[in-house]
């Protein structure tokens, strides 16, 4: 097989000089502890969906914008806003309550023209907010659009880590990342799991994906499990046990058949 490393593409100077400047300027604000962060949330969204079209306040006061407009409006505050988690018993309302509005503005953006597709100035918006939401964020964090999470604030993720499009990461019992860790377009990683007999019965339980683990397209990964260092998730499989070292896991439910030709010495050996 051909060896295709990414190419490094940048921004005419001009762009990013601008783009580096806004994003600068408002991880600075998150960094404030007295930021309004529903306020900046806010007003965030409505420099990028309504430009120039006037303040917030006046524009949902205003009786001669159309009703549907004001909705709109309102929808980018928050306040306006029920999000998933926030119907889940065992949410942490004071934390939540500091990560909603930096959720909000995350999903908002990436159905924005500046978010979306946008590679460059996407990624780093959404490091700057992860490093806000979660509870730990390594360097060089890359995540793609329309990732989703639940309270955002159980995630911990360390260095080098890539999430592509459309990933689901259900926090709810708490999800950790290792380092160079990549998760592929539509994979779901859960952290909770409800009773055979009752729905309402939630059993939440931390998943853990160790360093330099690869879940590949559409894979599943269950509440609970441990992902072994190095090991791979391939594509269509659902994992529902804890995956060894280095070793290649595929079906459903997802079992070990081969170990990856990289692995250390003595892998794969009787008893591993």
């Amino acid at each position: 097989m051909a060896h295709h490393p990414l190419r490094k593409i940048v921004l005419p100077r001009d762009s990013d000089r601008l783009v580096t400047q806004w994003i600068g300027e408002l991880d600075e604000r998150l960094a404030d502890p007295g930021c309004d962060r529903f306020r900046l949330c806010r007003d965030v969204l409505v420099e990028l969906v309504y430009p120039t079209l006037g303040t917030y306040d006046d524009l949902i006061a205003d009786p001669d914008v159309p009703a549907g407009t004001r909705v709109a409006l309102l929808s980018l505050d928050p306040h306006n806003v029920t999000l998933e988690p926030e119907y889940y018993e065992e949410i942490d309302a004071e934390r939540y309550a500091r990560v909603k509005p930096l959720l909000w503005l995350w999903q908002s953006f990436d159905r924005s023209p500046t978010g979306g597709g946008n590679v460059d100035v996407a990624v780093r918006l959404r490091r700057v907010l992860a490093r806000h939401v979660f509870r730990r964020c390594g360097k060089n964090f890359k995540c793609f659009q329309f990732v989703e999470f639940s309270f955002g604030y159980n995630m911990e993720v360390g260095d080098d880590v890539v999430v592509h499009r459309h990933v689901l990461l259900d926090d709810r019992g708490g999800i950790v990342i290792g380092n160079k860790v990549s998760i592929a377009d539509y994979a779901n990683i859960y952290s909770h799991t409800h009773s055979l007999t009752d729905r309402e019965d939630v059993t939440d339980a931390t998943t853990v994906l160790g360093d330099g683990v690869r879940i590949t397209y559409h894979a599943t990964v269950l509440a609970g499990v441990h992902v072994g260092e190095q090991a791979m998730v391939g594509a269509g499989a659902v994992l529902t046990r804890d995956a060894k070292p280095w070793h290649l896991y595929l079906g459903v439910p997802a079992k070990p058949v081969r170990v990856k030709p990289n692995a250390p010495p003595g892998v794969g050996a009787t008893g591993d």
